[in-house]
């Protein structure tokens, strides 16, 4: 599905409305397909950003938190560290400011470890431009540690060293 998105970019704007509808199951399924097309090509879920910003912080199935949460630290990892052009001229602050709301959401809500890696990495990002998140990064990993999985704590561990 994804390859046929890639091919055909007009299935873009339809696969994200029905990833959006987040109370149906099947959006899961299309989030899915985002993640999948996202990570074989940003570019292509770029001119829909507004609608994918505006709709991130509605998501709440753990089946589509997953995915879209690794899209955002995709979409971070392109504008912070790679510097890609086409990300940095598309993502606006607005895009930025939705996207650690829905982070801190994922990472303080009851959510799967895996969302909450992917946010912290994208929050550890996102704190090189906005000042005031890593010290709230910091205070939340810091008192969710002891209660955290293996996995969540070897994340923080990590995200921890980096702030620090």
């Amino acid at each position: 599905m994804s390859n046929l998105v890639l091919k055909d970019p007009s299935l873009m704007a339809p696969l994200m409305e029905i990833a959006f509808k987040v109370d149906d199951p099947v959006s899961c399924k299309a989030c899915w397909i985002l993640e999948f097309t996202a990570k074989k090509k940003l570019a292509s879920i770029l001119p829909n950003m507004d609608i994918f910003a505006g709709n991130i912080g509605s998501v709440h199935l753990d089946p589509a938190v997953r995915p879209i949460a690794k899209i955002c630290e995709v979409l971070m990892k392109a504008y912070f560290q790679s510097k890609d052009q086409q990300t940095c001229e598309t993502l606006n602050e607005n895009h930025l400011e939705k996207v650690t709301s829905a982070c801190f959401d994922w990472l303080i809500g009851d959510h799967k470890v895996a969302a909450k890696a992917y946010s912290m990495t994208s929050l550890l990002l996102l704190g090189s431009k906005f000042e005031w998140i890593h010290p709230e990064l910091q205070m939340i990993l810091e008192k969710n540690y002891l209660n955290g999985s293996a996995a969540y704590k070897a994340r923080a561990r990590m995200t921890l060293a980096k702030l620090r």
